[in-house]
């Protein structure tokens, strides 16, 4: 691993919007930062943080957790929430099949899934992040009646998506397969990640899901 990734997973555990699997006090500092009860956001493989910094920024009344297993990444959000004073942002370093185990049934209002893996190859299928399985495990955490809402580039990942949530029994809420031909786009779906950006530099398409339970 490259030495600068290395410094930034190490300098994860000195920022103070970030916890870590096995750190001792993950439980405990993440329910800290939950404590006043306000409505809470998840944004799965959040990479830099770029979607959870510009929802905290757009709704500073509501909680924002940005949740990914890659350190180095994570890194740059949480230095940014420190950075712009953001304290209803945190970041959590922990794989997604785990989040049963840091969050109780029900406690989700929002869950946002921006540019996943596709993991295009059929031995792949369960580890996207719309399969059968973590649907189940959304369902759990989510309010009833919770959103949730996918940005991806692939467009055969929007199809199984949508696939999956029939055989799921979701209730899509809007489907739009070119985001940016539309007019009008609300600010929560005009924010742009880091590979979003690469994405449209390289004049791909941009693939928009919302649905419920």
């Amino acid at each position: 691993m490259p030495r600068s990734k290395l410094k930034k997973i190490k300098a994860l555990s000195r920022l103070p919007q970030v916890a870590q699997i096995g750190e001792e006090d993950i439980k405990s500092r993440l329910q800290l930062f939950l404590k006043n009860g306000r409505e809470l956001t998840l944004e799965l493989g959040c990479g830099r943080g770029d979607y959870t910094l510009a929802l905290a920024g757009q709704n500073p009344a509501g909680l924002f957790i940005g949740i990914d297993i890659q350190g180095e990444r994570l890194w740059y959000g949480a230095s940014q929430a420190e950075a712009l004073k953001l304290n209803n942002v945190f970041f959590l370093r922990l794989p997604i099949e785990t989040l049963a185990d840091y969050f109780p049934a029900q406690s989700i209002k929002t869950i946002w899934i921006t540019f996943p893996d596709p993991y295009p190859k059929k031995r792949q299928i369960k580890k996207r992040l719309t399969a059968p399985y973590f649907l189940q495990l959304y369902k759990k955490i989510l309010h009833p009646g919770g959103i949730l809402h996918l940005k991806t580039d692939d467009q055969k990942l929007w199809v199984y998506t949508q696939q999956s949530l029939s055989d799921s029994h979701g209730k899509i809420i809007e489907q739009i397969p070119d985001l940016y031909s539309r007019k009008n786009i609300t600010p929560f779906l005009q924010i742009q990640t880091h590979f979003e950006k690469k994405h449209l530099v390289r004049n791909k398409k941009i693939y928009y899901l919302c649905w419920k339970f």
